[in-house]
């Protein structure tokens, strides 16, 4: 294949007049083009080598991964024919006999519906009337139905008998990019095929081709910077280089130029905030954010980028020498430098109050200053001890804690950490140590309480059956599991502590405890049922049931009591015979 582009499929002809946009000059022109889907690729080439050919396919992904161009390079392949060949292939370097009419969308055979805007079941009859008939050239007739989601109820019916019982002379080709909404019995009946995104490395060589055949010259930080905004897309890559390409005509395009189209803050900008942040230094994050805002720069994309340098760290911190990281030599030593200064936990709490950060940013009146709170916030944090060392100082009533490292080896020098004993789930879990911040949830009876008085209902009747195991009001909740309880009951949790104390909280469910554990709501009918008992042998009760026959006692309460603390009477009722039926209500 020569570098020069040629004609695209259907029609996308680049040597014809007027300027043709790059995502269009250089859509793939064999399954060889395709980048990051060589899984698929194999896939296909097997079956066909097989004859094991499917009659429907469901292609998947997001947008711009290369869905539609695959399903156009499968109509080729399947009704592929040249001198010497009369099979499916797979290998289409050599133009074959309908090659050229497919690529041009006249071909007889090959018929491609966008359902997105013929979504009916009138749309769906007209294919179903003409499977019948064989095809006029080619192998076989070919199908393409583009954003296959949005097709009526009634459409997926109508299609639905074709796809149990096709001519062997049709195939389906569908593409989606919301395959749950495509019904279970369609999909059932389809070769299913996940288009992947495409890795910023790979996708970053791939525009450097391209712009050494165009002859064009962009930095390659600018390079890496359009990869990353478009997520894996191929096009969106390509139609961000084209719009780069137009910023300095004649000249290369710089990393600023790039950052300045993009609305993007800079690099090295981005990684001195988060340096800041890892310093707990919230002055010059603040002023940092804020200069960057200033220069331009979206709010939204400072917590973006925040949260890629966390991430960086992350992956430097566990894959050590083999963690890629793309950019300069300082970019990456000083990445490096952040995942050797925090610990693991550090960076997985950084990186949730980040995107706790992003979110409220979205919705906030003024997105700047929900990034200068949450920037205080994470400066706040990272004042507190790592969450190791809290869990540490939480087990053995320590002291403030030295860093991680200094904590490891002076465990290691006395033999391993001390074991305590485990305090009960309404309990603190460490009495009198100064050195951790203050916390309003002294026990689980508070946390079910805050919960009540923000009126969530559900999460409050969950938290009342919930048996904990144990509870430290700095950060460790321990409950038995249960298959009643809400799958999300831990993120639900996890996510009211974590806006309401300064530090991460560790919750998760056991399959054993210890010894019985009584739930709130058990409890709190315990003692419901200790203080009737006791009633009811107060001998003016008795004599009082005696005088009302008929008459139960349904419930003990406690006197309210007025502003001054003082006990007021409450008013007198008159037993009946609802009394019964409200027993039976309470309960």
């Amino acid at each position: 294949m020569t570098d020069s582009p040629g004609p695209s499929l259907f029609g996308d002809d680049a040597s014809g007049g007027g300027y043709v946009v790059l995502a269009r000059k250089y859509r793939p022109k064999t399954f060889a083009d395709l980048i990051g889907q060589e899984a698929m690729v194999r896939t296909i080439a097997n079956s066909f080598a097989l004859n094991r050919v499917p009659h429907a396919y469901m292609l998947t992904g997001v947008r711009g991964v290369g869905k539609t161009t695959t399903a156009r390079l499968l109509a080729r392949a399947l009704n592929y024919k040249r001198a010497g060949v009369d099979h499916p292939s797979v290998d289409l370097e050599i133009p074959g006999e309908h090659c050229q009419s497919i690529m041009e969308s006249r071909h007889p055979d090959v018929f491609e519906m966008d359902a997105a805007s013929r979504t009916g079941i009138n749309d769906i009859r007209e294919i179903l009337d003409s499977v019948r008939y064989a095809p006029v050239m080619a192998r076989y007739k070919v199908y393409i139905i583009d954003e296959v989601h949005m097709l009526s109820t009634q459409a997926f019916n109508g299609l639905l008998k074709t796809l149990e019982e096709p001519p062997p002379h049709v195939k389906f080709i569908f593409a989606t990019t919301e395959i749950r909404k495509v019904p279970v019995t369609v999909l059932s009946r389809c070769q299913r095929f996940d288009l992947k995104r495409i890795d910023t490395e790979r996708l970053v060589s791939h525009l450097e081709t391209i712009c050494e055949k165009e002859g064009v010259k962009v930095d390659a930080d600018g390079l890496a910077m359009i990869a990353r905004a478009a997520e894996g897309s191929a096009r969106d890559g390509l139609s961000l280089l084209d719009q780069a390409l137009v910023q300095k005509p004649g000249a290369t395009v710089t990393a600023a130029d790039v950052r300045d189209m993009l609305g993007l803050a800079d690099r090295g900008r981005v990684l001195t905030l988060f340096e800041a942040i890892a310093a707990g230094d919230s002055r010059t994050a603040i002023h940092e954010a804020r200069s960057q805002y200033d220069s331009g720069a979206d709010p939204a994309l400072i917590l973006r980028d925040l949260l890629e340098v966390g991430h960086e760290a992350a992956r430097a911190q566990a894959l050590g020498a083999d963690a890629r990281i793309i950019g300069g030599a300082d970019w990456v030593a000083r990445v490096r430098g952040l995942s050797e200064t925090l610990t693991p936990a550090q960076l997985s709490r950084l990186w949730q109050m980040l995107l706790k950060a992003l979110e409220e940013a979205g919705r906030a009146p003024d997105p700047i200053a929900a990034v200068e709170m949450a920037l205080v916030r994470l400066c706040a944090a990272q004042k507190l001890p790592p969450p190791e060392d809290a869990a540490r100082m939480l087990r053995e009533g320590g002291g403030a804690p030295a860093s991680s490292r200094q904590q490891k080896e002076s465990r290691q020098d006395a033999g391993g950490p001390s074991a305590s004993a485990t305090p009960p789930a309404g309990t603190p879990a460490v009495q009198g140590s100064q050195s951790l911040p203050d916390t309003p949830f002294k026990t689980f009876e508070d946390v079910t309480a805050a919960v009540a008085e923000e009126r969530d209902i559900e999460l409050e009747l969950t938290l009342e059956r919930l048996k904990v195991v144990r509870f430290s009001p700095h950060g460790e909740i321990v409950f038995v599991a249960n298959e009643s309880q809400p799958r999300d009951l831990v993120r639900q949790l996890k996510a009211f502590l974590e806006e309401r104390t300064p530090f991460e909280w560790s919750i998760r469910a056991s399959n054993e405890a210890a010894a019985p554990v009584e739930s709130i709501a058990e409890r709190r009918r315990r003692e419901d049922e200790r203080k009737l008992e006791e009633l009811k042998r107060q001998p003016f009760v008795a004599e009082a049931l005696k005088a009302f026959p008929g008459a139960e006692i349904v419930a003990v309460r406690d006197p309210p009591e007025n502003k001054a603390g003082d006990v007021v009477a409450m008013p007198q009722q008159k037993p009946s015979a609802a009394a019964p039926r409200k027993k039976e209500a309470e309960q």
